[in-house]
């Protein structure tokens, strides 16, 4: 019996982009058993109304309860006999073989808690990847900082070996269920209203003995919001995020907590 995947779309006045993702997700090769909306708290739901209308999709409306509360909410949905689930933001797009590409590569290696893809950077009014990196994995400076790895810089292989990482970048998490049950409790902390939740969640799942795996021959594609400008993010944001890598460190306790709360005074006495 071919394995069960669902997809989990957390979305927030994501009118733009959430079409294109849901057609990417619609196509794959392996068809998913259920994709899950949840619409955190959008300012106008007028976009939904055409996704209510698709068979394959079930749509859950909520406030705005912050994305870890509502990817657990689309999680609590879903049927019990699912065997992996595909995490994905309305930014982001698959090619058709991801999910049959991702499931050859967990079936060889039944350690593997997550598997994280090669993220290309998308530009959404030119229709196409502009060939920079968006993320191959999250990786942490000597001071504390935690960092996409290669965000910005063109693709030229670089960062062509698979190897187990210590965090992936959220945007496209393919999770094994296995592991999401091992951990006994909410997959995302929900302490984590935006941002940081990620790291979180993957380093307490590699404390339970699962590999988090970073494989470039998975590729998806992603367009970012703010594009990567800190400068284009509102103050709100960042003070949101700079609180959420404070509250990280509070929880996986670390030295680099001198990091965190040092970038949060900055954020909000600097508004740096």
């Amino acid at each position: 019996m071919l394995p069960k995947v669902a997809a989990i779309v957390v979305s927030h006045d994501s009118g733009s982009i959430l079409e294109h993702c849901l057609q990417c997700l619609e196509s794959q090769e392996h068809a998913l058993a259920n994709i899950i909306i949840v619409d955190s708290g959008s300012s106008d739901r007028a976009y939904l109304q055409l996704i209510e209308k698709r068979v394959q999709v079930q749509l859950l409306c909520t406030e705005n309860i912050g994305f870890s509360r509502a990817n657990n909410l689309g999680l609590d949905t879903l049927a019990k006999d699912i065997d992996f689930v595909l995490f994905v933001n309305p930014d982001l797009f698959l090619p058709p073989d991801f999910v049959q590409r991702a499931l050859s590569f967990c079936e060889k290696d039944s350690a593997i808690g997550i598997i994280g893809p090669k993220l290309l950077a998308y530009d959404l009014g030119a229709g196409r990847s502009d060939g920079r990196i968006d993320s191959t994995g999250i990786f942490r400076k000597w001071y504390g900082r935690w960092y996409d790895r290669g965000q910005g810089e063109l693709d030229e292989n670089q960062y062509d070996t698979a190897e187990e990482m210590s965090a992936l970048c959220g945007a496209l998490l393919f999770c094994r269920m296995a592991a999401l049950k091992s951990l006994g409790g909410p997959v995302f902390d929900p302490d984590f209203f935006l941002y940081k939740e990620d790291i979180e969640f993957c380093l307490r799942l590699g404390k339970q003995g699962w590999k988090i795996l970073y494989q470039p021959k998975l590729v998806a594609y992603h367009c970012r919001g703010w594009q990567g400008e800190r400068a284009a993010m509102s103050f709100e944001l960042r003070k949101i995020a700079a609180g959420s890598e404070v509250l990280l460190y509070k929880k996986h306790p670390s030295p680099y907590m001198l990091w965190a709360v040092f970038k949060y005074l900055l954020v909000v006495v600097c508004r740096v």
